[in-house]
This record gives structure tokens, C-alpha cells and sequence, in this order.
């Protein structure tokens, strides 16, 4: 990690106990569906600048740092002033590249944010983290009312949660079904950015995967599977992951909007 970074600095929460956070964005150069996503230019900057640009904007977290395995990635963080570090190409997932960060930076909350996020602000981080002023939760995520263009979409995880905001299930189907075909329109879009109690971090990375998780492809079922409660807040509005091409020109379209 380049040379000025800083431990991270307290969160003061509504109770007035401090946290402190750090926030971490796995930045994987070798993506599958767009290759090089992180690194390719939107409205003018690489992905990966506006991704940290969010978080760092945010004042809740420092330091935020990109975790990568690729010294070209480096090399655009270090020419960007960017604070990083370089992580075993041998991660399996994201969380895992939080983990490996985590040991050498230490807080009480590590924030997992998405690298092909471009459209993120500062304002997502603050209802997520106002969930740790709850003892109970170990582990917090985000959720947005889903577009009804994207009701039956396998891409747009579903959520499910208790009264109190437990997650109850994820799927990639639409979940609750409508049995009665009553036209409920009350359905919600998973958000994948996940804040993490260091043990609950180090818990979830030492598990192996679970049978929902292989099922649905979905990282935050190994949680609930092994009795992890995550507890769901709601994002300010939606955000553009981006995996395409034609992801890449919306996020663009709506960054330039930004201004």
C-alpha cells in the first residue's frame, strides 16, 4: 500500500459509539463477460477511479483501498493517487480479497464495494453503516425497490427480509411469488455491497461454499446457509453494475448527466 495511507479513522454513529471502517474494492483485471472492465474509461475516468471516488467522497471510511492482483491496476491507482494493494492471485472471490486486506489494515467494519460500480455515490454508505449502530448485526447489505422491467430477471437478485430487515433469502428468481396473481409490485433488488464485523469477515471467508450458494450463484447465500444473519438496508436508488458493453454506455450516459 502506497506510502501516506492511514489507519482508518472512527464513524460516529447517531449513539455516539465510534466504528472504525474501512473500505475495500476488489478490482479483478481479468473479468470474463467485459475484459478489463475496472480499467475501461467512462465519462473520462477508468471504472475503478469512480468507484473509489464514491466511497472515499463518503468521509465515512478510511482508507478506502483498491485490492488487485494486477500490476496494471497498480499501476492506475498509483498514477491516480489512488491508495492499494496487491492481493494473491489465488482469490477466489472478492470477499476473499477483503479478508487478505483486512490483515493488514485493522478496523472494526470492512466495507466490500463492487468495482464495476461506476455509478455509486456518497450517499450509499451512510444507511449502511447506520445499521452497525444495532448490536445484533453482523453483516449489512443494501436493497433498492425493483424496476418492473427487471421483475423476472435472473441478473437483478431478489431479497426477501424480516420486519426488523433480516434478509430472510436471495434468489434470482422473483421472490415473493405472486400465487394468487394479484399484481404485487413490492419486490426488491439486492445491491451487492456488504459491510462486515471483522469476525464475521473472517467466518464467512473460512467457510467453504453451500449448496444454495453453487444453486443460485449467489455469494451471500453461504451466510444465511451457515446462520450468518445479514441485515438489508435501503440504497438512496439503484445503481448500473456493469458486466456489458451496453452496461458500460448506460453508466456512461449517466455519468455525463452528473456532470
Amino acid at each position: 500500500m502506497p506510502a501516506g495511507t492511514h489507519w482508518p479513522r472512527p464513524f460516529r454513529l447517531a449513539s455516539m459509539s465510534t466504528l472504525r471502517v474501512a473500505g475495500v474494492i476488489p478490482a479483478r483485471l481479468g473479468s470474463t463477460r467485459l475484459s478489463r472492465k475496472v480499467l475501461r474509461e467512462i465519462a473520462g475516468r477508468p471504472m475503478v477511479e469512480w468507484v473509489w471516488r464514491a466511497g472515499a467522497a463518503s468521509g465515512l471510511m478510511e482508507p478506502v483501498v483498491v485490492a488487485t492482483d494486477s500490476d496494471e491496476v497498480a499501476e492506475v491507482c498509483r498514477a491516480k493517487e489512488i491508495p492499494f494493494a496487491i492481493t494473491s492471485p489465488d482469490c477466489a472471490s472478492g470477499t476473499d480479497r477483503v479478508r487478505e486486506v483486512a490483515r493488514s489494515i485493522d478496523a472494526d467494519v470492512y466495507v466490500n464495494i463492487q468495482g464495476d460500480e461506476p455509478t455509486l455515490t456518497a450517499e450509499f454508505f451512510a444507511p449502511l453503516l447506520a445499521l452497525f449502530e444495532r448490536p445484533e448485526v453482523q453483516v449489512a447489505t443494501l436493497a433498492v425497490p425493483c424496476p418492473p422491467a427487471e421483475f423476472t430477471n435472473p441478473n437483478a437478485v431478489k431479497v426477501v427480509t424480516a420486519l426488523n430487515g433480516r434478509a430472510l433469502y436471495f434468489s434470482r428468481a422473483t421472490i415473493p411469488f405472486d400465487r394468487d396473481g394479484v399484481g404485487y409490485t413490492g419486490y426488491r433488488k439486492h445491491l451487492g455491497i456488504y459491510a462486515y464485523r471483522k469476525a464475521a469477515l473472517e467466518k464467512f471467508s473460512s467457510l467453504p461454499p453451500s449448496q444454495l450458494e453453487l444453486t443460485e450463484r449467489l455469494e451471500q447465500l453461504r451466510l444465511l446457509d451457515n446462520g450468518i444473519d445479514l441485515y438489508v438496508a435501503e440504497a438512496p436508488l439503484d445503481t448500473i453494475g456493469v458486466d456489458t458493453a451496453e452496461d458500460l454506455a448506460r453508466a456512461e450516459a449517466v455519468l455525463r448527466a452528473r456532470g
